[in-house]
């Protein structure tokens, strides 16, 4: 049986299967969109994390049995041609919904208590300029007794809930739209204006597109700083760089942008933005994430390998 992953570099754990299953196992590190016909030819495992698969070549793929996605969403798969063509599509939800949640309150704890300012003014000279035992700058602010709003209810979303109550915040989910609002949830507007945290883990559709703009910015408190762990394109990039520089918020963690890697001259990689920290989609990548990744793509290939 022939499996094929098309950016097995994207997952620094390799896969590994078991000798008497007849596994034919071709790992490429990255695949571009020529390549994807000649290379899932003849596959009747697809494994992908972000290549595109489209239904020309699902079409062309007459042996195609299974696509493992190697995420916990499924926006690169034309879903609709590989049902009506028999190819089952699996990804893996839960994977790294700790690591994410860690990750967002993590970087929540970065912002609020200013972690990257004042480690570089114990570097930098300012303490050792400061003429006391410390040097204070910018205002640091307990996550205790703070309000946490969260734009999601997945796994992802309820991880973070546990683990921002743990610390003493109250924490309030937005409503899900079309649904009535339960105790714990508000309307979104109402998120957006009073919680002193915003943080972001819904999926990307035509629906929460661009879901933080300018407009929402605007009704954040200028106090108040997002995160989003999600989808890059959940936030308008430009809009939120423009908040930053103007102080109508107080900072951002932003972990994912709208196109992977970002071009040079992409609004939020320029120096020139305050208060952001940008790291490079990493939050799903813990050590215990990964091998969980690993884990479930392994018994995705090994449960087709028995059907074949």
């Amino acid at each position: 049986m022939k499996v094929v992953f098309l950016d097995a570099a994207t997952l620094p754990q390799a896969l590994a299967f078991d000798d008497g299953l007849g596994i034919d196992y071709h790992p490429y590190d990255t695949t571009s969109p020529a390549e994807v016909g000649e290379r899932i030819a003849g596959a009747t495992v697809v494994i992908t994390n972000k290549i595109r698969l489209d239904g020309g070549p699902l079409r062309a793929a007459r042996g195609l049995r299974l696509v493992a996605v190697a995420a916990a969403g499924t926006d690169n798969i034309d879903v609709e041609a590989a049902e009506a063509l028999g190819i089952r599509v699996q990804n893996v939800p839960d994977y790294g919904s700790e690591s994410v949640a860690e990750h967002a309150i993590a970087t929540l704890f970065a912002l609020r208590r200013e972690i990257v300012t004042y480690a570089a003014a114990a570097r930098d000279g300012r303490w050792t300029a400061s003429r006391h035992f410390c040097w204070t700058g910018p205002r640091i602010r307990d996550l205790g007794g703070s309000r946490f709003g969260i734009v999601g209810r997945g796994r992802i979303g309820e991880a973070a809930a546990r683990l921002a109550r743990g610390v003493g915040m109250t924490v309030h989910f937005a409503q899900t739209p079309g649904t009535a609002c339960k105790d714990d949830e508000l309307p979104l507007d109402d998120i957006l204006s009073q919680s002193d945290a915003i943080t972001l883990h819904v999926p990307l559709t035509p629906g929460t597109k661009g879901l933080i703009n300018a407009e929402s910015l605007a009704r954040m408190k200028p106090d108040a700083v997002l995160i989003n762990t999600g989808r890059g394109a959940l936030v308008d990039p430009a809009a939120l760089a423009d908040a930053l520089r103007s102080g109508s918020i107080a900072g951002a963690a932003i972990d994912v942008l709208e196109v992977e890697p970002p071009a040079p001259g992409h609004p939020l990689i320029d120096s020139n933005v305050p208060n952001l920290l940008l790291t490079p989609h990493v939050a799903w990548a813990s050590d215990r994430a990964q091998a969980r990744l690993a884990t479930r793509l392994q018994e995705l290939v090994t449960q087709q390998a028995r059907l074949s």
